[in-house]
Parts: structure tokens; C-alpha cells; sequence
């Protein structure tokens, strides 16, 4: 299984709606913004991201590990 390291990355504003992330690694990453909502997440490593004023509707996260995320707002996200 590949696995995308995009660990530290400044990915703000983008439009990553319907993105396939699974398993990727996203610690530390900047998504200040980002369109997430529809994106696969599952298992991604989002430790440390910053992820304030980022859309997560409909994002599937679970098993996504989300220790000391900043700014999060889960709701409407699939964490099961």
C-alpha cells in the first residue's frame, strides 16, 4: 500500500473535496481552509495539523489519528 508523506506540507485553501488520503501521513501539515469535505481520510496521520476553518463535511476519518489537532471542527465528518 502506498502511503503519501505530505508530513509539515502547506496545503491552505486548496480544494482537496473527494481526495483519496488514506493512510497518508498529514502530521504537522497546514490545511488552514482546505475543501476536505468528501475526502477519504482513513487511517491518515493528521497529529499536529492545523486544520482551522477547514471543511470536513462527509470526510471519512476513521481510524485517523487526530492528537493534538488544531482548530478542528469534526462535525458531519464520519469518524466511525
Amino acid at each position: 500500500m502506498l502511503r503519501s508523506d505530505l508530513s509539515g506540507a502547506n496545503l491552505a485553501e486548496l480544494d482537496l473535496s473527494g481526495a483519496r488520503l488514506n493512510h497518508a501521513n498529514l502530521s504537522g501539515a497546514d490545511l488552514t481552509g482546505a475543501d476536505l469535505s468528501l475526502a477519504w481520510l482513513y487511517g491518515a496521520d493528521l497529529s499536529e495539523a492545523d486544520l482551522t476553518g477547514a471543511i470536513l463535511t462527509s470526510a471519512l476519518l476513521t481510524n485517523a489519528i487526530l492528537d493534538g489537532v488544531i482548530g478542528a471542527d469534526v462535525t458531519g465528518a464520519q469518524k466511525e
